[in-house]
């Protein structure tokens, strides 16, 4: 479907074409870092006041933010690079954005063409390096051939599966001037349910299920179907439990049918599945886990239905029962009525004393038998620190989480309503959480964000928080500091049966996190003690301003054991 009138023919320069295309596609919004090579670029945004530049202090950390904005907010937004340096710095975050299905349009500045053939310090062709992380990758070599080029990668980036795409502007192209269409753009309509057929299909496999559960996905989250999804577990009776990967909210934690994340440990999650007759893979990735493991986390016999609008992930890694490539929330609905109309009353009975089972165990449940966080005498515990800070949230507050071994103690008390309060570190690539959260943060202005990070991996994106200081973004950054790569020390013994530690802690010198915070212009705050966390995290809420809370835990070993 086409969207507006479009912006007509006439007399341009391809760097003022560029940012007019841009806003004409709904971008008024690029994170990035410039160089030389995109001074064309810089140039002309000064005369553009609608649409505004956010510096990032490295590639990577300008990539985070753009894919950050992108989740939270399911719009469009650019990216802009330097160069291949530029570039290279970004991969890994580039490879983040495609996990996640950030709809980011990134441009790299290029030489002029021809002058790259001398190779030039910083040159290198961009389009194959970028290539393998997006969904397209394109070089525009012609004033004339720019519309259709951002226009085209708009649509791309848009269309589910959503993703990054890659174009990379030579300066000759950015300066020259020419009369030229500038189109208007185009949006692909998925959102469609299955066919009747399908739809009886599935009702009938759920209808014979006697011990159902759901599996919660991205999808969920992101095509705002979290009530829907809510409906179908009632109706069914089903245990309701996150995918492995934690992309976003997923599902209500306080809803009663909700029993927690499934987490990637393959004994534990077939343990947990094996409980069931049916699994509805719903809007998620079909077990995706991490380490390998001998053990499989799919029982034998088990029932499966997937859901997804994304054909690469429906029955990647395993044979279903049907495999239902649609939008997850026009399927709902379009579902609902029909089991409402089907389900025997046997059944709605059997689905609401399994349901009333569910709730004596869920993960309210669970919350409630918890023991409260206390004062104590020795290192604060993980697990206190992180029920102290969710305990002091405010329910409007957004959670970005890159804390690695403290996310357990995270997930099992934190609690999420809405669609929205909650970004996890979903590629497994570390360096999101800090700049994710500034752009979470520019998605969602009026909402407070808290960032809890691990200490480790708050240093590969750190300068972040400058950005953060600079746009005054309320964002609490909260470290978890346990000196060390905790959670490799922790595989090296899980998985070798050594504790001889190298290259591992974070001790001589210690970092002072205080001291770095302060200098990128952000207050900051120390905690030892659970009873204090409270405290530290709604003073800094309150306040409005980006800010640092470092809560000093347990490392979980003694370090005079241990080889450094």
């Amino acid at each position: 479907m086409s969207e507006g009138g479009g912006l007509g023919v006439r007399e341009v320069t391809g760097r003022d074409a560029l940012i007019e295309l841009l806003l004409d596609e709904g971008v008024d919004l690029m994170f990035g870092n410039p160089g030389t090579t995109e001074l064309p670029l810089m140039e002309a945004v000064a005369r553009y006041p609608r649409f505004r530049y956010v510096l990032g202090l490295q590639e990577a950390s300008a990539m985070a933010m753009a894919e950050g904005f992108a989740r939270a907010s399911g719009r469009l937004v650019a990216c802009n690079l330097h160069c291949m340096p530029g570039l290279g710095n970004a991969m890994g975050a580039l490879y983040s954005a495609k996990f996640s299905g950030a709809p980011v349009i990134v441009t790299a500045g290029q030489y002029p063409q021809g002058h790259g053939l001398t190779e030039p310090m910083l040159y290198e062709p961009l389009v194959p390096i970028a290539a393998p992380l997006v969904k397209w990758s394109a070089e525009v070599t012609r004033l004339e051939d720019l519309p259709r080029i951002l226009r085209r990668a708009a649509k791309l980036a848009l269309t589910p599966p959503m993703g990054p795409v890659f174009i990379s502007l030579p300066g000759d192209v950015l300066d020259a001037k020419a009369t030229i269409d500038l189109g208007r753009p185009t949006r692909v309509e998925t959102a469609s349910p299955p066919s009747a057929r399908v739809l009886d299909a599935m009702v009938a496999a759920l209808l014979g299920a006697e011990r159902p559960a759901i599996i919660a996905g991205r999808e969920l989250a992101e095509r705002d179907a979290f009530e829907q999804a809510q409906a179908l577990a009632e109706r069914l009776g089903a245990a309701v439990y996150r995918e492995s990967v934690p992309y976003n909210a997923r599902f209500a934690s306080t809803h009663r049918a909700f029993m927690g994340e499934l987490g990637r440990d393959q004994r534990r999650v077939r343990d947990t599945l094996a409980a069931h007759d049916l699994v509805l893979c719903l809007g998620a990735d079909m077990l995706r886990m991490s380490l390998e493991s001998e053990i499989d986390p799919l029982p034998p016999g088990l029932r499966v239905l997937h859901l997804s609008e994304r054909d690469w992930e429906l029955a990647k890694n395993y044979p279903v029962e049907l495999a239902v490539r649609a939008d997850v929330r026009e399927s709902l609905d379009a579902l609902l009525p029909l089991l409402d109309d089907a389900a025997p009353s046997a059944f709605r009975a059997a689905a609401a004393a399994r349901l009333d089972e569910i709730a004596s165990r869920n993960w309210s449940a669970r919350l409630a038998a918890a023991p409260a966080a206390g004062r104590g005498s020795g290192a604060m515990a993980p697990a206190a620190a992180m029920a102290a800070l969710t305990a002091s949230l405010p329910p409007d507050a957004i959670v970005v989480e890159e804390a690695l071994t403290a996310t357990p103690a995270l997930m099992a008390s934190l609690r999420t309503e809405d669609r929205h309060g909650y970004y996890g570190l979903a590629s497994g690539g570390l360096g999101f959480a800090v700049p994710g959260a500034v752009g979470i943060s520019f998605a969602h202005p009026d909402r407070p964000v808290v960032a809890v990070v691990g200490d480790g991996s708050s240093l590969y994106s750190v300068q972040g928080m400058w950005t953060a200081a600079h746009f005054r973004r309320p964002v609490t950054f909260v470290i978890v500091n346990n000196r060390s790569y905790r959670i490799i020390k922790e595989r090296l013994v899980a998985l070798r049966g050594t504790d001889r530690f190298t290259a591992m802690d974070l001790r001589d010198p210690a970092i002072d996190f205080m001291a770095l915070a302060r200098g990128f212009g952000l207050s900051a705050a120390r905690v030892t003690d659970a009873a204090e966390v409270g405290a530290a995290i709604r003073d800094a809420i309150a306040s409005g301003a980006p800010s640092l809370i470092e809560l000093v835990v347990a490392d979980g070993f003694d370090a005079g054991a241990a080889a450094q």
